[in-house]
């Protein structure tokens, strides 16, 4: 590409106030989606997908939320030949077995779940992260098997347990196989509880339906990144439901937190230090 065509593909109608788009910017520029400033991605990876501009905290993958909490080369992965099966031959638009092989080929793993064990600022722990980017992080029976292996892990090596979400919820195309993970995961959580060990739910964009609904509100802290949207149900759903306006922003991780639904919010930059924090302080009490 030549210098005038890169120039004209950068820029656009400064007497528009609109920015141009990402469809119509290069690769390596990105427009965050909320003050609509258009950044280098070096400048945005720097700040661990965060705007620089206004605090905007754009999603992430597993991958790289794993490179930001844990101590390097402590991740241990488990279970990452689990694979999903099709027990009901499910169909919609494509078979739930082309959409399985779709999001293997996205994302290089088997499941929406990746769960292990780490140490986070030397400080070990069993931990479980959602990738959206899998099937929209939806919570099926592998994800929960993997999820309920993690708390048993915690309870064998008397370690605390960290859930990161990230889930439109239960996977539809498991229909009661999948909703029965909501049952099966809190029930091992009990154990996890009256073992004295410490559950930290971390919240982030999005976390709803079944997820939300279950394992992602029983922490003994539930935090959640800023603006991360989180519910169980969509706003329109609500809307159309209860035939009422709704305030601005319900959803939002600091409408939950004004409203005692969960108990922190914690920038990304500062979440690795606030896990350590909390599992230390709950690691000297059970002491």
């Amino acid at each position: 590409m030549d210098l005038k065509n890169l120039f004209n593909k950068i820029t656009f109608d400064r007497s528009k106030k609109e920015q141009p788009t990402k469809k119509d910017a290069p690769s390596h520029w990105i427009k965050c989606p909320e003050c609509a400033s258009l950044m280098f991605f070096k400048e945005v990876e720097a700040q661990d997908n965060i705007c620089p501009k206004c605090n905007f905290h754009m999603r992430i993958g597993a991958k790289r939320r794993i490179e930001i909490l844990c101590d390097e080369n402590s991740f241990v992965e488990y279970d990452s030949s689990l694979k999903p099966v099709d027990p009901l031959n499910f169909v919609d638009k494509k078979s739930y077995k082309k959409r399985i092989e779709e999001a293997k080929i996205k994302t290089g793993r088997n499941s929406s779940v990746i769960s292990g064990e780490a140490k986070i600022n030397a400080v070990p722990v069993q931990l479980v992260i959602f990738d959206f980017a899998f099937m929209g992080g939806s919570l099926g029976s592998v994800e929960g098997e993997k999820i309920v292996r993690a708390i048993n892990r915690a309870i064998e090596k008397n370690q605390g347990l960290i859930i990161i979400s990230a889930s439109g919820g239960a996977r539809m195309q498991e229909s009661t196989f999948a909703l029965m993970q909501m049952a099966k995961t809190s029930a091992a959580l009990k154990k996890l509880d009256s073992a004295k060990l410490p559950f930290i739910s971390v919240l982030t964009d999005p976390t709803f339906g079944g997820v939300s609904a279950s394992f992602a509100f029983l922490g003994d802290i539930i935090m959640a990144e800023p603006g991360a949207l989180i519910g169980f149900a969509g706003s329109r759903v609500i809307k159309q439901t209860i035939g009422a306006d709704l305030p601005d922003g319900f959803q939002r991780a600091e409408f939950l937190l004004k409203k005692g639904s969960i108990d922190m919010v914690v920038n990304r930059a500062d979440m690795k230090k606030t896990l350590s924090d909390l599992l230390t302080m709950f690691y000297s009490k059970a002491s």
